[in-house]
């Protein structure tokens, strides 16, 4: 991989991790609850699992996957199910479980996360098809370097999120400001399931 291709690909990694989707409004939810230090094993999650998730449909699986439509179908089927019941955890999800120490979304849940998130195959799909180039080495290098470099632009966007839920928190003081934040939250994540089962 040239060092332009390189730079295109961390703007590209940059602007996908960065732009709304499941796993940012994840992010944000996890920081409003339970903070920064106690969200970082989901930033970390989200980051690492989505660049391990370049590295494997940049290798080969994201082919595989797209080319047989009843396993893509289940995977949305899936993927929609899981997010519509995490939506309902965010939604009533209360000041005190937070306080009584019920844990966030830790990292292998993020992660995981990843690989039923319609954002997170489109952003893989599009970079495999976008940056492998036949004369930039072989595909597990290219792979690699896509991985490497998704994790290295996503840590920093992604953070923002997790901080900006954080900060929220000045603002969710009293129980019915959070109760409202987290049903917001709980709606946008929901919503997001249109993109995956029309």
């Amino acid at each position: 991989m040239t060092s332009e291709q390189a730079v295109a690909f961390l703007l590209f990694a940059a602007a996908a991790a960065g732009t709304p989707g499941p796993s940012n409004l994840l992010l944000t939810a996890t920081g409003a609850n339970v903070g920064v230090l106690r969200g970082l094993p989901c930033l970390l999650g989200v980051s690492i699992g989505m660049g391990v998730m370049m590295f494997i449909v940049g290798f080969g699986l994201g082919s595989v996957v797209l080319a047989n439509p009843t396993v893509l179908r289940a995977l949305n089927w899936i993927g929609a199910a899981f997010l519509l019941w995490l939506a309902w955890k965010i939604a009533t999800a209360r000041r005190s479980e937070a306080a009584a120490g019920v844990k966030p979304v830790g990292f292998i849940g993020a992660a995981a996360f990843q690989w039923i998130n319609p954002k997170s195959w489109l952003v893989c799909a599009s970079a495999a098809g976008t940056y492998l180039s036949a004369g930039s080495g072989s595909a597990l290098t290219q792979a690699m370097a896509f991985g490497g470099l998704f994790i290295l632009a996503s840590l920093p966007c992604c953070f923002v999120w997790l901080a900006f839920g954080a900060s929220a928190q000045r603002l969710l003081r009293n129980e019915r400001a959070r109760r409202t934040f987290n049903i917001a939250m709980g709606v946008l994540l929901a919503g997001s399931v249109v993109l995956i089962v029309r």
